[in-house]
Formats: C-alpha cells, structure tokens, sequence
C-alpha cells in the first residue's frame, strides 16, 4: 500500500466568508459549486454535517470533520480509506484561498487505476468546482477549465446507463394507443441538475427517423407510423425526475410478426444508445451549477 496525494488550489479575488458560505451549500439541493449535471451530482442522506452519508457516482464518503464557512472533510468508505478535503483559507479583505487535498493509501491495482482514469477526472471535477466558485463569488471565471480527450473518452464511459422499467402509468398516450398491444417496453434515466425537464428538448431521442408528433399530453410526446405489417408509438415521458423512453407495437399479419421477430433483437440496444446520447449532450449543454445560481437570484 502506499499514499496517493492529489491537491489542487486557487485564488478567489472575493472574501473568505463568502466563498465559504458557497462551500456550505455542496450537497444540498441548491448547491451552486458541484459541477453537475455533467458529473454525477454529490448527494447525502441528510443535510451537511459530521456523519452524513453520501457520495458522488460511484464514490461514496461520510463527512468526518465540517467547520461551517471553513472546511469540510470527506472519509471514504470503501476499502482502503482516505479522505478529501474542501477548505477556504483567507488571504485578505477581498481575497481567499480554496483548496481541495485527497489522500487515500491504494494498492498497485489501485494506484494504477487512479494513475490512468481516476485522477484526470477527479482533476477536471474540482477544477471544475473551483471554476463555479470563481463564477458564483465574482460573476465570471478568468481561465476556465477545459477537459482533456482522456477526460471526455472517460466521461463518456462512465455515463449512466438506461434501466428497464415497466411503462409508466403515467404515459397515458402510449398505454392508449391501441386497443391491443402486441409489445411494450421502456427504458428510463434520472434527470441531474439543470436537465431540461420539457419533453420537446428530449425528441432528439429519435433524431433522424422520420416519425411524426401523433400527440402531446402532461409531459408526454408520442410520435408513430402505421403500416400494412404493424404501426407502432414512440413515448417520450418526462415527469417526476425522469426520462423515459418507451415503445409500443400492435402486429397485423405474419409479415409483421417476421419483421418484429428480427426488429426486437435490436430495439433495446438502438433504445438504450438513443435515450443516454440524448441524456448526455444534453447534460453537458446545460448551464453549470453557478449559471443556475445567477439566474435563481
């Protein structure tokens, strides 16, 4: 085992005291420093203080020492341990110094892991914290971040993926649609922080087949096309925190159970490729959690 140690540090031209305040709000539901939605927004099960439990993505944590508008520091949980640690130090009036210090004893597996993925991207997420700092204490950013090709392969990579669900009651359209449904299925993702939450910005799901809008209904957009062989409905749902993709299909003959006996092997790969695309250049067009806090205010 030996100690990984990673610090990264800036100077922020606003007061201690109200950087620090930002500090305070990470994890909350208005926090304005995590940068999600484009990495996985850090999340606890109650508000910030020693002993709340939580994470960002798949790296979890427990708060083990918080000094409110000074520092905050996070125990890993998982085998190994560690911590991090956000801290706002004062260096005038109108001036302040953040830092963010990881140090986690790894294995060889490990460390070379962390050498290769893990530390580009643990980089380009408190770079990119610092910026919202930076933006949301002064209104704007000198020398913004830029992710490295590494950094977005492994962004891409690490994306959610769908699940499967069962169609929501709440796709109304979809359920009906027919009078009989020879097949139905749905694949679902959450929606981060900043996500548009208005099921026109999700059509791109389907961008590029020629399917036309056959209805639009509390959060719903249903497109389709019938045929001599089967007619199918494309649902777009967008209500309570999440997209959902869905699809229905009503077959008439035996041409068009032959065509859907080859068109199911691959629907659920093209569905699930289409829903995360979207939910990922989408996540990544949204305004960063500082913007939003500007335009809150």
């Amino acid at each position: 085992m030996r100690t990984v140690r990673d610090v990264h540090a800036r100077t922020v031209p606003a007061p201690a005291e109200a950087v620090g305040a930002l500090l305070d709000r990470l994890g909350s539901a208005s926090d304005p420093l995590f940068p999600a939605p484009a990495w996985p927004p850090m999340r606890f099960d109650r508000p910030l203080a020693v002993g709340a439990d939580g994470g960002h993505g798949f790296v979890r944590y427990r708060v083990g020492a918080y000094e409110p508008g000074r520092r905050i520091r996070f125990d890993f949980t998982d085998e190994g341990g560690g911590w991090h640690e956000a801290a706002v130090r004062p260096l005038g009036p109108d001036s302040c110094r953040v830092e963010h210090i990881l140090e986690s004893q790894l294995p060889f597996a490990k460390r070379l892991l962390w050498s290769l993925a893990i530390r580009p991207v643990h980089g380009a997420v408190v770079e990119e914290l610092f910026d919202n700092i930076e933006r949301a204490a002064t209104g704007r950013v000198l020398n913004p971040v830029r992710r490295s090709p590494r950094v977005r392969l492994l962004n891409r990579l690490l994306w959610d993926r769908p699940r499967a669900v069962d169609l929501p009651a709440t796709a109304r359209l979809a359920r009906e649609a027919f009078p009989r449904t020879d097949f139905q299925d749905a694949w679902q993702m959450e929606l981060l922080p900043g996500m548009p939450q208005e099921p026109e910005a999700w059509e791109g799901v389907l961008r590029g087949a020629s399917f036309p809008v056959v209805g639009r209904a509390d959060g719903e957009i249903l497109l389709g096309k019938d045929a001599r062989h089967l007619d199918f409905r494309a649902s777009i749902l967008v209500v309570d925190g999440r997209v959902t993709l869905g699809t229905v299909a009503r077959l008439h003959n035996t041409a068009g159970r032959l065509y859907f006996a080859v068109v199911r092997l691959v629907h659920p790969f093209m569905a699930r490729m289409m829903l995360r695309r979207i939910h990922r250049r989408l996540a990544l067009a949204a305004p960063s959690a500082a913007e939003r806090e500007a335009h809150r205010v």
